[in-house]
């Protein structure tokens, strides 16, 4: 079981992965995004970075890693599992 709940991306040149850890979002970043200048996407290399080596918390970094996606518009949506329709069904 991963740490973080997954996010779905598309990459600028049509791939997709699913990250939902610290390892995965860094190989993320090797992908193609719209603007590896962009000040969101530099801040989540160095907070990644951080985690890594233990001078951030990965809850911090993998936030701003999602942050950067959702700018960039890589995030894609997540269909609801069907467990979780039945869940909702019955709380409403």
């Amino acid at each position: 079981m991963s740490r973080f709940l997954p996010i779905d991306l598309t990459f600028v040149d049509g791939t997709t992965m699913v990250v939902s850890s610290i390892a995965d979002a860094e190989k993320a970043l090797a992908k193609q995004w719209r603007n590896k200048e962009a000040n969101n996407y530099v801040e989540a290399v160095r907070l990644l970075a951080g985690a890594k080596s233990g001078i951030c918390k990965p809850e911090v970094a993998f936030e701003a890693f999602k942050r950067a996606a959702l700018k960039q518009r890589l995030v894609q949506p997540r269909k609801t599992s069907a467990a979780l329709g039945i869940l909702d069904d019955l709380v409403s």
